[in-house]
């Protein structure tokens, strides 16, 4: 496909705009994206996912910044980043950011999945039945401890009974 503005170069950048529910499609190259203004990726005016999640670093819900809604400036001790500098880039330093910022990313974690900590991610309706199995056993097993924990013994036999079926329906697959 070549580019619209100038016929010329192939389009490389497809941009779609919903403007008063009118749907409009854009295909230019660099250049003429360039010069039209566009947002492209890589440049000041591109967004990133590192620009959205930084802004939602930023966020505290009693009305502060990020930088001081904690008494203590918190720092990696491997690789120096302050929460800070993590909360405008939205990029960790090294794989260790992630323990030492652990705590302040709970809540972050909670909004983008829906009021759970871990992302899953989807299953293949195809070919995803022995994964829908192993997850809902592990959800069960969670369940099961859950009640065993709160003594509610009669609901614990139940999920066990519930697991003992799922465990042999993915012994048959």
């Amino acid at each position: 496909m070549h580019c619209q503005e100038c016929g010329e170069r192939p389009a490389t950048l497809h941009f779609t705009k919903i403007i008063n529910g009118q749907k409009t499609e854009i295909h230019l190259c660099d250049v003429c994206a360039k010069e039209k203004g566009e947002a492209l990726p890589g440049l000041n005016n591109s967004f990133s996912i590192h620009n959205l999640l930084s802004g939602l670093l930023s966020f505290d819900p009693s009305g502060g910044s990020a930088e001081t809604a904690y008494a203590q400036p918190l720092r990696c001790e491997r690789c120096g980043l302050t929460y800070a500098q993590f909360s405008r880039s939205g990029r960790f330093g090294c794989a260790h950011c992630y323990r030492v910022f652990g705590d302040r990313l709970e809540p972050l974690f909670k909004k983008v999945h829906s009021g759970n900590v871990s992302h899953h991610g989807k299953i293949p309706r195809r070919s995803g039945s022995r994964l829908k199995l192993k997850r809902e056993i592990n959800v069960k097993k969670q369940k099961l401890q859950q009640a065993v924990a709160n003594e509610e013994f009669e609901r614990a036999a139940e999920l066990r009974d519930e697991i003992r079926e799922l465990e042999k329906l993915l012994s048959q697959e």
